[in-house]
């Protein structure tokens, strides 16, 4: 029931959203919503039990060569521990996320998460269990090996939360030039899906832009948006075969990797200047 209640919740605050501040004009319940919402349901229990399995272990082999760190740390007041959790969890998505792009037995996994051809609120939870368990545990377990306080790291993962449905929903919200490098938006985040491959290569952060912005990988051009999303070759959109898909053996590949898109194919193929337009489907 309490699965249900946190999407009944996430459907009455951004379907609304979507309507007043929609991006692009698309419909409530768009193409393969089930597929996703089948996702969401199955990675709770599996992403959360791997995540206790990978954390109890680290927490096991670091418990005495971590005790006096994890005391100075657990010392400090609350909102510093916060932002300090912010810093190390998202600097160890960046590292993880970006690695998915470059190594190809991760973007086998990752691609699934790329196959979305519509972006909502809904379209962050299409993604392989593997893969968002190897990016959730780059980021989280660190932050429980620190020694971090429980209230503290319950905040981040309320930001977490919110912030991935936040970053892929089709809502039109901007912030202004303090602001726009220093918390992630779906104008950051919806390049990193467009069909272009070497755009997709860039905007690796979760909830920090300026990390891009310091490892030389962001992308976001003022009074423009991606006029495209997915990969260039559709997947077949089934949770079944798409949670098998990075294990099968095929002939071709899902997509190329980015990498390889860098330098096969031409720059900005699928991105267009679409200021002060809404791009139908």
């Amino acid at each position: 029931m309490e699965i249900l209640r946190v999407l009944l919740l996430t459907m009455i605050i951004f379907i609304p959203l979507e309507r007043i501040l929609a991006i692009r004009n698309q419909k409530v319940f768009r193409q393969n919503w089930r597929n996703d919402t089948v996702f969401w349901i199955a990675n709770i229990f599996a992403i959360g039990s791997i995540l206790t399995i990978v954390i109890a272990i680290a927490m096991f082999a670091g418990r005495r060569w971590m005790a006096g760190l994890q005391g100075a740390v657990h010392s400090q007041p609350e909102w510093l521990q916060f932002v300090e959790i912010l810093l190390i969890a998202d600097l160890g998505f960046y590292l993880a996320h970006r690695a998915m792009h470059a190594v190809p037995c991760l973007w086998r996994l990752h691609v699934v998460h790329h196959s979305i051809e519509e972006l909502d609120w809904l379209a962050g939870f299409r993604a392989h269990p593997l893969d968002q368990s190897i990016v959730k545990s780059a980021s989280v377990v660190p932050v429980f090996l620190l020694g971090f306080s429980s209230n503290a790291i319950g905040a981040y993962f309320l930001l977490y939360a919110w912030q991935s449905v936040f970053l892929h929903s089709n809502v039109k919200i901007r912030f202004g030039p303090g602001l726009r490098w220093l918390l992630a938006t779906p104008e950051f985040h919806h390049w990193h899906h467009t069909k272009d491959g070497a755009i997709r290569d860039k905007n690796f952060a979760g909830q920090l832009p300026f990390l891009d912005a310091i490892f030389g990988t962001a992308y976001m051009p003022k009074g423009r948006r991606p006029t495209s999303f997915g990969i260039v070759e559709p997947m077949r959109q089934h949770y079944l075969l798409q949670f098998v898909m990075p294990f099968r053996r095929t002939k071709t590949r899902p997509d190329t990797t980015p990498a390889e898109a860098s330098r096969d194919s031409p720059h900005r193929a699928a991105v267009g200047d679409t200021r002060g337009k809404h791009q139908s489907r």
